[in-house]
């Protein structure tokens, strides 16, 4: 069995984010950047199921600029046996990565696709639902237990009510949340063993997809600062203002 695991290059997330002064974007000159914490769990799971001996093969690609396959190279470290870098100069929406992986998939022919369930800049939560749908794959997503059958999947993933248990067939499409499990540390043998592993190279715009941006972004904007709390002498003061100007009673 092969595993496909999609990682992303993201602003490290204890980096203080700030926004460039003609508000075209994010600052990323000279930031920490690192993997996107849920693909963390995506490739940690991965890996439980190869030493289960459940997975023959992992494989860790990543769409992005040059230095995005150092997240490729991180993956390797932790246990990803290959990595592809699907190489673009500019910002793909989650549609045209959807439309980029299922080149890939169609490639690699894997029995499982793993994903964050989300990344932390965009926030978006989308690439893995349109691959599973482009595919037409069944889909897990916001999983936070996996258990590998024959041809099955058992999941549980979290919903508004609770917890909800899913036998879904393979080939399938899997999104990790952050409950799925601990993500370990890649040991400085690995890191260097790492270096030596194969990572295809593939140019995005060579894949015949179309990976036209949908949406133009106008303008961003830090949101503005809190205000500093007032103290009340009574309940019936506070009563008065959540009433009055809070408006939230």
């Amino acid at each position: 069995m092969k595993i496909l695991v999609a990682v992303k290059r993201v602003i490290d997330y204890n980096v203080q984010i700030r926004v460039k002064e003609d508000g075209s974007g994010v600052n990323t000159d000279n930031v920490k950047m690192s993997t996107n914490p849920p693909d963390d769990n995506a490739i940690e799971e991965a890996v439980k199921l190869k030493e289960a001996g459940k997975v023959k093969e992992i494989v860790a690609v990543t769409v992005g600029e040059e230095k995005a396959q150092e997240t490729v190279r991180k993956a390797l470290a932790v246990g990803a046996d290959r990595g592809i870098h699907v190489k673009a100069d500019s910002y793909i929406e989650p549609l045209g990565i959807a439309k980029i992986l299922k080149k890939v998939v169609e490639k690699e022919k894997p029995d499982l696709v793993f994903l964050g369930k989300q990344a932390i800049d965009d926030d978006c939560n989308q690439t893995g639902q349109m691959l599973a749908a482009i595919l037409n794959w069944p889909q897990g997503t916001f999983t936070s237990k996996v258990n590998l059958k024959e041809k099955t999947l058992e999941i549980v993933r979290e919903i508004d009510e609770g917890l909800e248990t899913l036998e879904i067939n393979l080939p399938a499409v899997v999104t990790c949340d952050l409950r799925l499990n601990e993500p370990r540390f890649a040991s400085l043998p690995n890191i260097m063993k790492a270096k030596k592993k194969p990572i295809d190279q593939m140019i995005a715009k060579d894949l015949g997809v179309d990976i036209t941006n949908r949406i133009q972004q106008l303008k961003v904007e830090e949101p503005p600062k809190r205000k500093g709390g007032i103290k009340v002498s009574s309940v019936a003061e506070l009563v008065s203002k959540l009433k009055n100007e809070a408006k939230v009673i």
